[in-house]
């Protein structure tokens, strides 16, 4: 039928999607080729987070013309969501697709082929319900596997465009969920990893269910031996959460919860639901029942109208929790969100002295936590090889370590107790016990 290729920006959801419409494609007899060889279809997966990624999916565009002038060009995603008209008139676009209607993008390719026209499906989103079942029966992935059980957001940050992009909180069908969890596991992964846009909310739309339910279903399916869950609200934790999960013996002791800004000041504009007390609170409630914990995070500088005194109040509060990692963004301003048309934004040199400054505090607390487990045995679910070292395999740990240990091809898939005897930049290096 053709060769299809794909360039894919942003999250994890992103990713699990166009894994999925990649399929959707190959049922239909396509081959899949890299995304810079010649194609007959481009499919340009995008991201609409900052306006980089609109950039950086313009630049596709206009390369994927140059490298086949007679290939069709289909952009789906977020950018194309919030900016339908706008994606619609890049030169070179044929198909426009937004956040939902994905399952119909090869017959869209395909009569844009035939009819020679050009297609935009893209809808208001505001009052959509309906999840989008975008099943992958052959993960490409090496030994996790994620799978999408939530779509959209209701929370309105003032600086997210995402509630916009992917519209109100939907949630997966929990049988779907556990059928595809399932064959996952009947094709040995082992790691499960939940995500979706907001996580946390799942089953608000459902009546009783929420995402505890997902966990302890999940662990029931023999075969999968860790849970991992993408980023969450911090506000989601309690004692009953804490209990329930780790009754199930398979939550990873890893949080990605999410923080944005160390200033109480800073979120009350941002319209985050919490507060650094409660933050701290919960953190604590976390640690009393996983001491080894990985607390990982997002922040946010440059928000406007983040003094010095905000800022450093940021980088008080992140050395005070002692995060395992932390992903630094510069704030972007997204047009249609009300951040955009805050007064006081901040120059874009202070943007990137403070991410310097915050990056770099950032590593030196992944080196104090990584120091913390030299000497120690962790259970390590070995992934690939190493591409720095022939001979090694590399993996993560239950708290989101990474560690590599001398062994062969065949521990690939495998979980096994590593004995951890030295630290090499971000990475832990161990060597594998008897088992």
């Amino acid at each position: 039928m053709g060769k299809v290729a794909f360039y894919t920006l942003g999250c994890k959801v992103n990713q699990y999607e166009t894994e999925a419409m990649e399929e959707l494609f190959e049922k239909k007899g396509y081959q899949i080729v890299e995304s810079d060889e010649v194609a007959d279809i481009y499919v340009i997966n995008t991201c609409t987070v900052t306006n980089l990624g609109d950039r950086k999916s313009r630049q596709f565009i206009r390369r994927a013309k140059r490298s086949n002038k007679n290939s069709i060009i289909a952009v789906v995603g977020c950018y194309s969501q919030v900016a339908p008209d706008e994606v619609g008139k890049i030169e070179g676009v044929d198909v426009v697709i937004g956040t939902t209607h994905r399952d119909k993008i090869v017959d869209l390719c395909e009569k844009a082929i035939t009819n020679n026209e050009k297609i935009n499906i893209v809808k208001d989103i505001k009052g959509y319900k309906d999840f989008e079942n975008l099943d992958i029966i052959n993960v490409k992935s090496k030994t996790r596997a994620y799978i999408k059980i939530q779509e959209g957001c209701n929370q309105f940050c003032s600086y997210c465009i995402i509630p916009y992009a992917r519209g109100p909180i939907r949630s997966r069908n929990l049988k779907d969920i556990i059928e595809e969890t399932k064959r996952l596991s009947e094709a040995g992964f082992k790691e499960i990893i939940l995500t979706g846009i907001h996580v946390a909310s799942y089953g608000k739309d459902l009546g009783p269910l929420t995402l505890l339910d997902v966990i302890e279903e999940v662990a029931k399916v023999d075969g999968i031996e860790r849970i991992r869950l993408s980023s969450i609200e911090p506000t989601l934790i309690d004692s009953l959460f804490m209990e329930r999960a780790l009754n199930t013996n398979k939550l990873c002791d890893h949080f990605h919860l999410s923080l944005q800004s160390g200033s109480d000041t800073v979120l009350k504009r941002m319209n985050r639901k919490y507060t650094t007390q409660q933050y701290r609170e919960i953190v604590k409630l976390i640690r009393g029942y996983m001491p080894n914990v990985g607390i990982t995070t997002d922040i946010i500088v440059g928000f406007p109208g983040e003094t010095d005194m905000e800022f450093q109040q940021t980088c008080d509060f992140v050395e005070e929790i002692g995060f395992s990692r932390i992903h630094v963004f510069k704030y972007s301003p997204r047009k249609g969100t009300p951040a955009s048309r805050f007064k006081n934004q901040i120059h874009g040199d202070i943007k990137n002295y403070r991410s310097d400054k915050l990056i770099a505090l950032g590593n030196k607390l992944m080196k104090d936590f990584n120091k913390k487990f030299l000497g120690n045995s962790l259970e390590v679910l070995f992934e690939e090889n190493s591409k720095d070292d022939m001979g090694f395999m590399e993996g993560y740990t239950t708290n989101y370590i990474r560690v590599k240990a001398k062994g062969e091809d065949s521990i690939r898939g495998k979980i096994l107790p590593v004995k951890i005897i030295d630290i090499e930049g971000d990475i832990l290096i161990g060597k594998i016990e008897e088992f």
